[in-house]
């Protein structure tokens, strides 16, 4: 369930972690608010990091093209999950190690980074590492899986089945890595969330005490975060709605939500429960023959925190998860109580 914070979330975390795809920005262009909450979280002197499973481009290409979306960033804030693949490799392996590479430039460069050295010549090689890369080729892509296959150990970057493209969702790295899995029989060690490596690494590289994920997806960026033990924040400005929110099991909920990333600056309170019915901040929940039902008046942060308290407490008690109207508005009642 929820939690309540001991204060604003940016006051009682020393390291601030930020999905960028959904919660820094969309399609290249900042979400309203972004650059002012982070510059601020800067002046108070907390470590901020930006976390990515895109494999493809290096720290500074991410940096320019944050940069461009208006919101600065230095590359030793930037994490990518290349990053923590080559750390995996170079721990299994050591420096000097031979590694297939198959991917873009990111993952080239996170490997030289490390004292691995990337090659497509299979000759020596101790492993094979895939990450997304717009230019692979179905015949690299044929020739790395037959020698995971033949043993050589492999490690992907990421396992998202889908990445943000202009014109929509196309599959992402985790439908290569699947492909290349199936085929050989094995299962890849994967570094980017929600797995551990990613989240270590930020850890690592940036320093901090005391983390707090925020994100926008639950399977990657709120399960991450449980798999560290690190709080989580979840902001509306991507791609969760309601009723992925309403049936995420307890390793994919975050301890807190906000519309967006100004709650980072707030208290946060948790409803109350009582009968059945869930009340926090003028707001009235519950569960009324399957469906969810909220009534009242107050703020859109506090709508969804009784939305989700509601919903999950009648997923935990019966295993099943509520219906959502097919249309609501976030911040309104939704059916009658």
């Amino acid at each position: 369930m929820l939690e309540v914070s001991a204060g604003p979330l940016a006051e009682t975390h020393d390291l601030l972690m930020f999905d960028l795809d959904g919660v820094v920005h969309i399609n290249g262009r900042a979400i309203q608010g972004v650059a002012e909450h982070i510059h601020r979280l800067r002046t108070r002197g907390a470590h901020v990091a930006f976390v990515t499973n895109n494999a493809s481009r290096t720290p500074v290409q991410v940096a320019e093209a944050m940069a461009r979306a208006g919101v600065p960033a230095e590359t030793t804030e930037i994490v990518t999950s290349a990053q923590a693949a080559a750390r995996i490799l170079v721990e299994a392996h050591g420096v000097g190690a031979k590694v297939v590479l198959l991917g873009g430039e990111g993952l080239k460069e996170a490997l030289l980074e490390e004292g691995l050295v990337p090659d497509s010549d299979p000759q020596g090689a101790v492993a094979v590492v895939s990450g997304y890369g717009p230019d692979v080729r179905w015949k690299d892509v044929m020739r790395v899986a037959a020698l995971v296959r033949d043993g050589l150990p492999y490690v992907g970057c990421n396992g998202d089945l889908t990445t943000p493209m202009p014109y929509g969702l196309a599959p992402g790295h985790g439908a290569l890595a699947g492909v290349i899995g199936r085929f050989a029989g094995v299962e890849p060690v994967i570094a980017g969330k929600p797995e551990r490596s990613l989240m270590e690494e930020t850890v690592r590289r940036v320093g901090g005490q005391r983390a707090l994920m925020v994100g926008d997806r639950l399977d990657t960026d709120i399960a991450g975060a449980h798999a560290i033990g690190a709080s989580s924040l979840l902001v509306l400005t991507g791609v969760t709605q309601l009723m992925e929110l309403a049936a995420a099991t307890p390793g994919r909920r975050p301890m807190y939500i906000s519309p967006d990333t100004s709650g980072l600056f707030e208290d946060h309170r948790v409803p109350v429960v009582c009968d059945g019915l869930v009340s926090l901040g003028g707001w009235t929940g519950r569960v009324a023959s399957g469906t969810l039902c909220i009534d009242g008046t107050g703020s859109e942060a506090d709508w969804w925190r009784v939305a989700a308290t509601a919903a999950w407490s009648r997923l935990d008690a019966t295993g099943v998860p509520v219906d959502v109207p097919a249309t609501y508005s976030p911040g309104t009642p939704l059916g009658g109580l």
